[in-house]
């Protein structure tokens, strides 16, 4: 169960830090991460514990909550200490629902709330989940993904006429708390299989079925077979095949 109200109050703790939207973007620490920080550890003193030498996020009843808005390659140092001592939550934000506002770098004006199709998907976190293999079967190693509703701040200082190419990226603000999905045990991620998957599928059957681009399927399928939900099942003019681990079906 989601905690709709227990997330605004963490939202707002973290938007108090930012002195009204031309500060947007310039913090040390992000207001995406602050606001999840918050939310998984609402008692100030359970934020920011030094623990084995690194600093936990949170730490609570349920153990260790470790939020990583990207890139979570960067948790190995801390996963292999904390994982030995107590669970280990990951925390990976997906953006279901999102909008863009852009500023003008100059003035600080910031333009009109727009909704984009450029949302994100929970088969995405693959992506990241392949460079954390070795920890995704350890008994205290948990993942959450938080389904958000977020809004995108970007700064008008990239090139073509309207300036938006390659333009820097300033906040993620979010918005809405839509959903929690939560990870424990290797079967578990049999849920983020797209349905419509045929008896036997390549990468590119997976992408097609999961309406996501290959570069997403084929970490998918790696993690996916690493974990024991997919087997090989043979090849296909020179790609894998893969099938969904019988034990899978009779969860």
């Amino acid at each position: 169960m989601i905690d709709e109200a227990r997330f605004l109050v963490a939202r707002e703790t973290a938007l108090a830090r930012v002195r009204g939207e031309k500060g947007v973007g310039t913090l040390g620490e992000k207001t995406l991460h602050a606001a999840l920080k918050a939310y998984f550890g609402p008692d100030p003193e359970s934020r920011e514990v030094s623990l084995g030498g690194f600093v936990a996020d949170a730490v609570g009843e349920d153990g260790i909550y470790e939020i990583q808005t990207r890139n979570l390659a960067r948790l190995k140092p801390k996963l292999a200490a904390f994982l030995e001592a107590a669970p280990v939550t990951v925390v990976y934000p997906v953006p279901a629902v999102r909008y863009l506002r852009w500023i003008d770098p100059v003035t600080g004006e910031v333009g009109e709330r727009r909704k984009t199709s450029g949302k994100g998907a929970p088969f995405d976190v693959f992506v990241e989940l392949v460079y954390l293999k070795a920890f995704l079967k350890h008994p205290n190693f948990r993942l959450k993904l938080v389904l958000l509703e977020l809004t995108d701040y970007r700064f008008l200082d990239g090139f073509g006429a309207q300036k938006k190419l390659r333009s820097t990226r300033g906040e993620r603000i979010p918005d809405r708390l839509l959903g929690e999905l939560d990870f424990r045990v290797p079967a578990d991620y049999a849920a983020l299989l797209p349905e419509g998957l045929p008896e036997t599928f390549t990468v590119k059957d997976l992408a097609k079925c999961a309406k996501r681009p290959e570069k997403y399927a084929s970490p998918a399928a790696n993690v996916l077979a690493y974990l024991g939900v997919l087997e090989r099942a043979g090849t296909r003019n020179r790609a894998y095949l893969y099938r969904v681990a019988d034990h899978i079906y009779k969860i």
